[in-house]
């Protein structure tokens, strides 16, 4: 029944997903040439990707709407690997590229087979142990590279640079020339650059639903082949444009299947072959992984992908890819986002996309020999500007300092040295800063393969509780997402940091995500004990380490996402919020509870002055010495206006059962049988307690058995479980103890 509903459904959304498919492929089209054309290598190698990925993807992979096909991160790796191995052939011009193409092929393949290896390795989480940071920051310098070796030719100015730094130094150079040239065919290939770059910025602002049917880039091709016709029909000119800055090398159909090339093996036995090969499964498995990640949250069906699946995919099409002539096949988050805006609710758009791409190609193959290189290197110029936005490092410091060093760290390296050099100095440079905010070395390597995570169903209120403890970080988040991706996004799931001593901005910033993907679904994720720790920066993504004692009770420091939520609730009630510790806890300590446990502080306080009514978090420790163990709770105590008997009511359980046996006194309230079978009372006046138990407090107990209540004689301390207690259950609490009093 469900297979011919989900049958029944992909042939009603199908309208939809081949129409987000077209869309698509008039993007792709003129990226796939342009990167690859970036990449030093035929431009029907960009289509071959985007052919090959949309269709193997679509069939074999695990997400649901994203699309597949050459990405911007490998222009750099591959367009260095074909310039390499082209001057160690010994040839000359195309024929040295066209070697060192073949070459590059087999190191698309071999990077294929590594995929397909860590797929079944189920090593989709190795994307878990890159600090965010680092990888903003490695992109970033992936569209400085982009940008720096584009705009010379989207100038008009073809240059041969050694380093990634000389063609970034060179721009202003580029610019001054421009206005130089004696050729005017030189200028035309300028202006056409120029215009293009010029739609790329300004086409997104203009807000019109028909227009926007069709691209930028696409635009880009029609206006471009639109200006050729004009010269050539109209005026009877040739195309003013040089023509080594036009698109050269695109076959037809049939030339495409007859000249397949052929890759080639003879450099897989040495260590740059597999330097190369590592490079291109390192940034197509991030690029891919980031990219399936975000184009799940665009989901509107919330589903969560199966990244192994999806990465084993893409290793199969890059195999494929390398064979037929292709670039290593990613998953694209712009082409994604796209995908996702035209309606896309299933994978068949990305077999869709691809089948409209070699249409294209069948049909118009030699008309794409009419768009000009600067109008297809403005798009990737425009594409680096995005990934290397000044935005991107101002926001890497908002987060904290040091998350902007990462950034700027893994920057440097990578464009000084390379992709692998600058996400591994990265690591370390992340690594370093943990150990230097820790101010120990010993601590943060025996916390390295922690945190402890315990996770459990309550079964009073069925939330799910995950209790995380020592340190929590990039290098062991794994640990945390295993136990998360077991709770249905559904359900209430309340994460508690109260026990971690360091938090890193890779966990908050995952945590965040996790919270949309719960929100979005109809659950809640609530986390919990970060109040005890000191925030890095006033931004929620800041790095987290616990405060000492001595600032604990001075510091009110930056609020948590549920510090600002209790005080939204104390504003609504109108109670004051006192966020410091204090240390005044006496009028506690003649609870029963108590009277064995030894009070540290009270925090995060929210009452009311003129009456007597708090709510509070509460740190204790029970036992002594080596026996000690912390406790955080989260409690509520209110004075009553009359004399009260002193008792301790809670729900009943198997510690109560052994309790019984071991001769403690369980009062029976015998006009109250069922209360009595649920509930465990303690006390002195057992004549007073069996009065104050009247049929209605008996009924509302039984209909709110969650709650511990105790009674001093003159007040009552009301709390659920010992721990500290989400905004929801703060809220549940305030309104049981507003209605307990009533009723008293």
């Amino acid at each position: 029944m469900t297979n011919s509903r989900n049958i029944k459904s992909f042939f009603t959304a199908l309208p939809k997903n081949i129409f987000a498919g077209f869309v698509v492929s008039l993007i792709a089209l003129p990226l796939g040439i342009g990167l690859a054309l970036a990449s030093e290598v035929p431009p029907i190698a960009g289509i071959v990707t985007a052919v090959v990925g949309g269709v193997l993807v679509a069939v074999l992979g695990g997400s649901n709407v994203t699309i597949s096909g050459p990405g911007n991160g490998l222009v750099g790796v591959v367009a260095a690997a074909v310039l390499l191995y082209a001057d160690q052939s010994g040839l000359t011009g195309n024929e040295a590229l066209y070697e060192g193409y073949l070459i590059l092929l087999a190191a698309v393949i071999c990077s294929g087979l590594l995929m397909l290896v860590l797929g079944f390795l189920r090593l989709g989480k190795l994307s878990n142990y890159f600090p965010s940071s680092a990888i903003q920051g490695m992109l970033a310098a992936i569209g400085l590279i982009i940008l720096g070796k584009q705009f010379h030719i989207m100038m008009g100015n073809r240059i041969s640079r050694n380093g990634n730094l000389e063609y970034l130094t060179e721009i202003p150079k580029t610019i001054i020339k421009t206005f130089y040239y004696n050729d005017t065919s030189l200028t035309f290939a300028m202006i056409s650059g120029v215009i293009s770059l010029i739609i790329m910025v300004f086409y997104a602002k203009i807000r019109n639903k028909y227009l926007q049917l069709i691209p930028a880039p696409m635009w880009i091709v029609l206006l471009a082949i639109g200006f050729s016709y004009y010269y050539e029909l109209v005026l009877q000119l040739p195309n003013p444009i040089h023509p080594d800055y036009m698109i050269s090398g695109i076959p037809e159909a049939h030339e495409i299947i007859s000249n397949i090339p052929t890759p080639n093996f003879n450099e897989v036995g040495t260590l740059g072959f597999w330097a190369v090969v590592l490079s291109l499964t390192l940034i197509a498995s991030i690029e891919s992984l980031l990219s399936i990640k975000a184009v799940d949250k665009l989901d509107s069906e919330k589903r969560r992908s199966n990244v192994n699946r999806d990465i084993k995919a893409i290793g199969f099409a890059n195999i494929i890819a390398g064979f037929l002539g292709g670039l290593n096949v990613v998953t694209v988050i712009a082409r994604s986002s796209v995908n996702v805006n035209n309606g896309a609710s299933n994978r068949s758009s990305n077999f869709f996309h691809a089948s409209f791409l070699v249409a294209f190609i069948v049909l118009f193959s030699t008309e794409l020999t009419r768009i000009p290189l600067p109008a297809l290197m403005a798009i990737l110029v425009f594409t680096g500007w995005k990934l290397a936005h000044p935005l991107k490092l101002i926001d890497a410091f908002k987060i904290g300092k040091e998350q902007g060093f990462i950034f700027l760290t893994t920057l440097v390296v990578t464009i000084s040295i390379g992709l692998i050099e600058g996400i591994v100095s990265g690591i370390i440079a992340t690594a370093l800063i943990h150990l230097i905010i820790n101010k120990s070395v010993l601590p943060f390597i025996r916390n390295i393969l922690k945190p402890n995570v315990l996770m459990f169903k309550e079964t009073d209120t069925n939330n799910y509780y995950v209790s995380v403890k020592n340190f929590c970080t990039f290098l062991n988040f794994s640990k945390l997402k295993r136990k998360l991706d077991t709770i249905p996004e559904t359900e209430v799931a309340i994460i508690d940091f109260s026990w971690c001593d360091f938090i890193d901005h890779t966990v908050m910033e995952n945590m965040s995500d996790y919270k949309e993907i719960f929100r979005k679904k109809g659950g809640t994720l609530e986390i919990i004990g970060l109040d005890l720790l000191d925030a890095g920066s006033k931004h929620p993504f800041g790095l987290r380490k616990i405060l000492p004692v001595k600032k604990m009770l001075e510091s009110t420091g930056v609020l948590t996402n549920r510090q600002e939520l209790i005080k939204t609730i104390a504003k609504e009630l109108d109670y004051n919020y006192m966020v410091r510790r204090k240390i005044e806890t006496a009028y506690l300590e003649n609870f029963i509870y108590f009277k064995t446990k030894t009070i540290n502080h009270t925090y995060n306080e929210i009452g009311k002055k003129n009456t007597v009514f708090k709510v509070f978090d509460v740190e204790f420790y029970e036992g002594e010495f080596i026996a000690k163990e912390v406790v955080r709770s989260t409690m509520l105590y209110t004075e009553i206006d009359h004399d009260l008997p002193i008792f301790s009511i809670h729900r009943e359980g198997l510690l109560e059962l052994l309790y019984h046996y071991a001769g403690f006194k369980d009062i029976k309230i015998e006009k109250e049988p069922a209360f009595s079978k649920k509930f465990y009372i303690k006390g002195e006046d057992e004549e007073a307690i069996q009065q104050l138990i009247t049929p209605e407090l008996a009924q509302f107990l039984l209909e709110n058995p969650s709650f511990h209540i105790e009674s001093n004689g003159k007040a009552l301390l009301i709390f659920t479980k010992e721990r500290l207690a989400g905004v929801s259950e703060i809220k549940k609490m305030k309104v049981f103890a507003g209605e307990l009093r009533k009723i008293l």
